[in-house]
């Protein structure tokens, strides 16, 4: 192979981290960007994953259509769901996000393929190796559409995959696009991770750990063989140091072709005055900050040190460093040393006392010394418990003072709301002494900023500072680790801090100046030549094989013609809704026939009826498609009809004096959820028997004065229509509601807009819209996804009732529960009951929790207990087949952030949907949801209550099913509505006027007897 440095016209690289802050590789490629753009311009693509949900804005994806806006119309109908956009990082590269969720029903194909075609053991993977290895594999599929679409023979073309997370991609496009040359970079090997996670020794013994037997032994052998088969089947493999080398020689049983270390991008490090007045800042804000979690003061001349990265208490060298803070304490100090330990965890949040003293600048005793934030399971953290052991109290005795941060620092913390590095320039000391670190960017940053740092030689940066620098002013101090040395490290690092309580500031500066000028040494434009060698050699190997590719056709674009403003002597049409308007003495009319009350009184239908019978038949007995079509002419004839007048103003009185009456102050306010509800056949939004019930509960609750409201959908078609063809087969029709012609309003804010949620899916964010149907009394509030702000397939959700696949049943009840509750939450609606009727509604629960969660800081134990005492399901389907329920995969296609949210592990999550919870086969039952989350559930029937008890008491061993806490309330109907005209009359003759509201009294219904 020539020498020569062959350079590629395209460069894709794939990564977990792109727009996805996690650990250091989100380091190494935002600061690496500006360098390759420099060079390649919007010719160097970034792929990452899109696996934002739920959040209002992405902070690290500026989302930019007119990017490739051709190819990705073309992309969208090969079934791939992407975004373009830039990443706000320096130089603002390109980014496609993949949305890769949808692969997950075609989950085991793919990994039978790659079996056959590689022998990638994915039999044991769990959900932790499945997602990142269908986003590899979707990265992939986006790069050959990108290919097929835009590129020829002659273009030279690299995708490099980080981690073994993304080898996939590698090895689809060996197999499909062997014009690619492929590059694999490990940034730390599955089974050194987990080795040295695991309190074993890795180094001394390394050739001792025989790769299979050690990847089954710690249950990461569909990792092992990914990133194995990875690294063997790429046209370049790399790695960052030469620790990381020595693993995947014993590991992945091949040597890198190339190391390419980590570099840095000190452009955004401030300049002169600029440096000097973020570090004054950021200092005064750290010290503020040490004051308000302790409630004490702290001198201003304290040494402020700082230990950050990601939550390896071991392979970081957490331990090691409390346990040097805890061996300074002991001894008498110059000065006060104060330290914090900034990593990522399990947190609900900043601590409002903090937020209050720091916003007060008040001091006294505080219960938790140590936390800026709400942490969860805080008596079970390893670095409290180390504390605490280590007698690291935090009181005013105590010369060192460690402060805990569990949160991203990135300007919205709620605490600091300062970025990391603008944090980190306020430090003076950085301690970071890992056990395992294949790089450490953290001690790299800190130089950067000029800020001493303290690490250990089997951290690859420290190893890198051994080998090339003479350090004589302590600006980087490497201590040497090994497998059995924590106690010397401990020294030393003890010792070294001693050193810079009691060092003065020339000596200081120099350590400073000296940190500055090693980190000058490691910036990008040093090391990306490495990239570029590793690049070369994966397009060397695809000239091996060009005959395979040769023929592919040159493309040609064409470019869109697009007309010259004011060109078009088309007509542009529009639409435009003109509305009746009624005279001042008939405005009755149009308040009653916008609300249902009128559906269940014979006195107001009579009213309407009367308008014109005939166009009253043709109109469905709708009252406001009536109102809209009725002649002037015959407007102006009722003006002047002094009968119809006194009976219109008869019912219209009766209708005000009904509304008139208001439930009791104190009455709870009950929320009904339901999926349909059949209030009249002008309003299409039922199906059957479950929404007659609905709306005949909702209109019995109006008669009952209760405190109620109901939730639904507004479906655009409702349920089809059955039509015999001649030969007897079923024909379904669909006919569209025109909402002009229906009760309905527009919910509106307090700032007068519109009322529209939004709900995450996959790859896109849906909205709805909400409108208000009045029941009597009780207001329905229903939500519409058929908006323009929605994708085509997004407007379709609310179009039918009961339609579409199980994919778009699983849609409509994510909108109906988890929608339901954030409309309500939105409009201002604070139910103290939630009525859940079916299991179509199940998501409040889950949503209520989150909300319970995150916002009052509470586990989730307590939250779904709080959730429960509140809620009553109604079941309604007395086998188990007609109960909906949802494989794991699309539940994790559609929600993989929801176990997350609630603070629980995805098996917990899934779990409240199965009745055997150690079933990981079993679908997600939307009604053992609801069981779950209910205090209260209820047949419609006794019988029903009793097979109810039967068909779920396998979620209660121990108990016999009559023993089941499962009641019943027999489904009722409501008078007003099925009783007429005739029936009414007879039954006030023969039960007296106070019948009507006593319909319960039995004793009432005994007179029947008397009627002759």
């Amino acid at each position: 192979m020539s020498d020569q440095i062959l350079k590629p016209d395209y460069i894709f690289e794939t990564s977990w981290e792109i727009c996805n802050k996690v650990g250091g590789i989100y380091t190494v490629l935002s600061t690496k960007a500006r360098t390759i753009v420099e060079d390649y311009g919007d010719k160097y693509i970034l792929i990452g994953p899109d696996v934002w949900m739920e959040t209002s804005e992405h902070p690290d994806f500026i989302e930019d259509n007119n990017i490739f806006a051709s190819w990705r119309e073309k992309a969208s109908s090969e079934g791939l769901n992407i975004r373009t956009g830039r990443w706000n990082v320096s130089g603002f590269p390109v980014v496609i996000l993949v949305d890769f969720k949808p692969l997950f029903g075609e989950k085991d194909k793919i990994f039978f393929d790659l079996w056959e075609q590689f022998r990638l053991d994915s039999l044991s993977g769990q959900w932790d190796y499945i997602e990142p290895a269908m986003f590899g594999y979707a990265a992939a599929k986006v790069i050959e559409s990108f290919y097929e679409f835009n590129l020829s023979a002659t273009d030279k073309i690299v995708a490099q995959f980080h981690e073994w997370m993304t080898g996939t991609g590698g090895l689809y496009l060996k197999q499909h696009v062997p014009q690619v040359g492929t590059v694999f970079t490990s940034h730390a090997t599955v089974l050194g991770r987990s080795v040295a996670g695991n309190g074993l020794p890795l180094y001394g013994q390394l050739k001792s750990y025989d790769p299979a037997k050690t990847a089954a032994d710690f249950g990461v052998t569909a990792k092992q063989s990914l990133e194995s088969i990875s690294a063997n089947e790429s046209d370049s493999f790399t790695t960052v140091s030469k620790i990381t080398a020595a693993e995947c020689r014993q590991f992945l049983g091949k040597d890198p072709d190339v190391i390419t270390v980590n570099g840095f991008e000190d452009t955004f490090v401030p300049k002169g005055k600029d440096f000097d007045k973020k570090r004054d800042a950021a200092r005064k804000k750290i010290l503020a900050v040490a004051e308000a979690v302790t409630g004490r003061e702290m001198a201003s001349d304290s040494l402020l040190v700082i230990n950050s990265g990601r939550y390896e208490f071991k392979n970081k060298g957490m331990d090691i460093f409390i346990d040097a803070l805890a061996e300074l304490n002991k001894q008498e100090l110059p000065k006060n040393l104060v330290a914090f330990i900034t990593v990522p965890a399990n947190q609900a949040g900043p601590r409002q006392d903090v937020i209050e003293r720091l916003e007060n600048n008040t001091f006294g005793p505080v219960e938790q010394p140590y936390l800026s934030h709400y942490l969860f399971d805080q008596d079970q953290d390893p670095s409290i418990q180390r504390f605490r052991d280590k007698g690291l109290n935090n009181t005013a005795e105590d010369k060192v003072t460690i402060i805990f941060v569990p949160a991203y620092l990135d300007g919205r913390d709620g605490i600091f709301n300062l970025p990391y590095y603008d944090t980190l320039i306020g430090f003076d000391v950085s301690v970071f002494p890992s056990y395992y670190e294949p790089w450490g960017y953290t001690p790299l940053e800190s130089i950067a900023f000029n800020i001493p740092t303290i690490t250990t030689s089997l951290a690859g940066f420290g190893a890198w500072v051994n080998e090339g620098f003479k350090v004589k002013h302590h600006g980087v101090l490497v201590s040497e680790r090994t497998d059995s040395n924590d106690s010397a490290v401990v020294e030393d690092i003890r010792a070294s801090l001693h050193g810079f309580l009691g060092m003065d500031k020339k000596a200081y500066q120099s350590a400073c100046d000296e940190a500055r000028n090693i980190s000058m040494n490691a910036l990008w434009e040093s090391f990306v030549e490495n990239y570029r060698t590793a690049w070369s050699i994966a397009l060397g190997k695809v000239g091996l094989r060009s005959e395979l590719f040769r023929s592919k056709q040159q493309q040609f674009k064409l470019r869109e013609y697009i007309p010259a403003a004011g060109s078009d002597s088309n007509p542009k049409w529009k639409k435009v809704n003109v509305k009746a308007e009624i005279p001042a003495k008939l405005k009755g009319l149009f308040e009653l026939s916008r609300n249902l009350w009128w559906t269940w009184n014979c006195d107001a239908e009579a009213v309407f009826r009367s308008l014109d019978p005939e166009l009253w038949e043709e109109t469905d007995n709708n009252p406001v498609a009536l109102l809209e079509m009725l002649t002037l002419e015959r407007y102006k004839e009722l003006e002047q009809d002094k009968t119809f007048l006194a009976s219109l103003k008869v019912v219209v009185k009766k209708f005000h004096d009904y509304m008139a009456v208001k439930p009791e102050e104190d009455a709870p306010l009950i929320s009904y959820f339901s999926m349909e509800y059949g209030l009249h056949e002008s309003v299409k939004i039922y199906s059957g028997g479950l929404g007659i019930l609905a709306g005949d509960y909702m209109k019995q609750a109006s008669d009952s004065n209760m405190n109620m409201i109901g939730v639904g959908l507004m479906y655009r078609y409702g349920y089809f229509h059955q039509q015999l063809a001649p030969h007897g087969e079923q024909i379904s029709q669909y006919h569209r509601q025109r909402f002009s012609y229906l009760p309905i309003k527009k919910v509106l804010d307090e700032n007068g807009d519109w009322v529209k949620i939004s709900l995450a899916l996959p790859g896109r964010t849906v909205y709805a819209k909400a409108w208000r149907l009045d029941i009597g009394r009780i207001p329905l509030y229903l939500l519409d996804t058929d908006i323009r702000d929605n994708q085509e397939r997004d407007r379709a959700i609310t179009h039918q009732l009961y339609g579409g696949d199980n994919e778009h049943r699983l849609k409509q009840e994510l909108l109906l529960g988890v929608g339901g509750i954030r409309m309500l939450e939105d409009i201002g609606i604070k139910p103290e009951i939630y009525h859940c009727n079916e299991g179509h509604a199940a998501f409040i629960g889950v949503e209520r929790i989150r909300k319970l969660i995150q916002g009052r800081i509470i586990n989730f134990s307590m939250a779904r207990e709080i959730v429960r005492s509140s809620t009553l399901f109604t079941t309604h389907t007395p086998v188990p087949a007609g109960h909906d329920s949802f494989s794991e995969d699309l539940l994790r296609t559609y929600i993989p952030h929801y176990a997350g949210r609630l603070n629980i592990a995805w098996e917990e999550f899934i779990g409240l949907g199965r009745m055997n919870t150690q079933d990981l086969h079993e679908n997600f039952s939307m009604s053992v949801l609801a069981l779950n989350l209910s205090q209260e559930v209820n047949g419609v029937s006794k019988i029903h209550g009793e097979e109810s008890r039967k068909m779920f008491a396998g979620k209660f061993p121990g108990y016999f099913p009559s023993e089941v806490n499962i009641g019943h309330v027999t489904n009722g109907v409501h008078y007003g509505t099925w009783a007429s005209r005739l029936w009414r009359n007879l039954f006030r003759q023969t039960f007296g006027e106070e019948f009507y509201d006593n319909q319960s009294d039995q004793s009432y219904w005994e007179m029947i007897r008397e009627v002759p």
